[in-house]
């Protein structure tokens, strides 16, 4: 019995001496890195806080561009590294250096962020216009070039977009003769509005969701869905700090995820029914000819004549078609 601790730390010793020489590998593999291979210098910025990077700065300056702005200002310089989280933000205030993002170097910055507003708007980014370069981005990018936005579209589509001017000019003679208005015009209020009518128009074929006004103004659903698209606009790329440390997502501290979904449960709302039916209606033969966007995204084929778009790209491509609307009055 005397002999057991002995025999024991003998089967012990390989094991310790494995443990050794593991250590020991890991730390000249560090060593090797931090000081064998140059790692390209990081632009000069605030120093960071373990973990949470700069995060605390952020968060209590708001905001946060203001900051960025004035703390880019005092140490004198056109481009800044911030760490928040595990990612580095390189804020950019010179025409040149920004030209090596946006031009020279434009394939390594094509790519969207990823983020939880994003993610949610975008439906699990099956869109173009917030989605990571890929696959998808190409898919809908020939979609939009060659079947939506193309010439032949812009000209078939003229007299929906006459349509609309002449209701904006309609609605704007009856708010200046409106006696109880003082004949006063809220020109963003009306723009917002007509950008909506116009994509309306060319999406679902209809000015309204609901009735409407005599007037020519919008109704109550118009109205709400107006301000879902803006508020799910100022949240596209806001600041939130569970983009930075994922783990906080669950708690949502700055209330961005709630918001976003109610945002999108008002758009859906309107949107969902219309292309259910829509989509009822192709499939019984009920419809066959294209009136609107909407009939081209479900009249779409592949070279097996399957549907090239699923219902979820539909329903999620209208949605962020609505949240282009500016561009789509440049364009169309």
């Amino acid at each position: 019995m005397g002999y057991a601790p002995y025999i024991s730390c003998l089967h012990l010793q390989p094991l310790l001496i494995s443990l050794f020489v593991v250590i020991c590998g890991f730390t000249i593999i560090k060593v090797f890195k931090n000081h064998i291979i140059q790692k390209p210098k990081l632009p000069p910025g605030p120093k960071p806080w373990p973990i949470l990077g700069n995060l605390p700065e952020m968060l209590s300056n708001k905001p946060v561009f203001q900051w960025i702005h004035n703390l880019m200002q005092d140490m004198n310089t056109e481009i800044a590294c911030i760490r928040l989280g595990n990612v580095h933000v390189i804020p950019v205030t010179c025409p040149s250096i920004a030209n090596e993002f946006l031009r020279k170097h434009d394939a390594e910055f094509a790519s969207r962020p990823l983020t939880m507003a994003t993610d949610i708007i975008s439906s699990g980014y099956v869109t173009i216009a917030i989605v990571p370069f890929g696959e998808q981005w190409k898919k809908m990018r020939r979609i939009f070039v060659n079947d939506l936005f193309s010439p032949l579209r812009h000209h078939s589509f003229q007299h929906k977009r006459n349509e609309e001017a002449d209701n904006i000019m309609f609605y704007v003679y009856n708010r200046c003769n409106n006696v109880n208005g003082k004949g006063l015009v809220n020109v963003r209020d009306v723009t917002q509005h007509y950008c909506c009518n116009v994509t309306r128009k060319m999406i679902f074929n209809t000015r309204y969701f609901g009735k409407g006004r005599v007037d020519g103004g919008p109704g109550p659903e118009e109205v709400e869905q107006v301000n879902a698209i803006f508020k799910l606009l100022k949240h596209v790329y806001a600041f939130s700090v569970s983009d930075y440390v994922a783990w906080l997502r669950a708690f949502d501290l700055d209330g961005h995820k709630r918001k976003v979904k109610e945002g999108m449960r008002r758009m859906e709302k309107y949107h969902d029914p219309m292309i259910e039916e829509r989509m009822k209606q192709w499939k019984n033969g009920a419809k066959s000819v294209e009136e609107d966007l909407l009939d081209v995204l479900i009249s779409l084929k592949d070279h097996n004549n399957n549907p090239t778009l699923t219902t979820k790209e539909i329903k999620a491509l209208t949605i962020v078609i609505y949240h282009s609307t500016p561009l789509l009055i440049t364009i169309f």
